[in-house]
């Protein structure tokens, strides 16, 4: 059987790596695993594994993705504080590359994680979205990947 990369970017199965949470068949042990488990549940349009790992105080009562078109990238991890198997809180910065009405933008956020109960919850985040120049994470500028020496927009990124 096939395993699928998972979408949070671990580069290990979907099976292996965030299903597992998705599925309540196992807790994420640090913030960095809850945040990647989240991004990949934000992919999967699974409000309800979003919602379960909110922190309760601050947890909206619903996530509406029917009017989303939204097509999610890549995720990148960046800095993170505590945030251990040990700890109770921790912080995760990240950058979630995305495609929105053709363009392409990048969320830039740094999130508050806390664990309650053995178990990590996201609390809250402060962040930017801006446009980028890229697709599917290549520089529409800079050179294709696919050997031909063009760049991409005039190559493989061509619409």
């Amino acid at each position: 059987m096939v395993s699928l990369s998972c979408q949070c970017g671990s580069g290990i199965g979907y099976a292996q790596c965030c299903e597992p949470f998705h599925t309540g068949e196992k807790l994420p042990e640090t913030a960095v695993a809850l945040m990647r488990s989240r991004y990949s549940a934000y992919c999967l349009r699974n409000s309800d594994y979003l919602l379960v790992t909110w922190e309760a105080a601050k947890r909206p009562k619903s996530i509406d993705f029917s009017k989303e078109n939204v097509i999610w990238l890549r995720l990148e991890i960046g800095e993170t504080e505590k945030g251990g198997s040990k700890d109770n809180k921790g912080v995760v910065s990240f950058k979630a590359f995305f495609s929105q009405d053709d363009e392409d933008f990048v969320m830039r956020e740094t999130s508050r994680f806390v664990k309650n109960s053995g178990q990590w919850f996201y609390s809250d985040g402060v962040g930017t979205i801006s446009k980028v120049d890229i697709v599917r994470g290549q520089s529409k500028n800079g050179t294709c990947d696919c050997g031909s020496g063009k760049k991409f927009k005039r190559c493989c990124g061509a619409v």
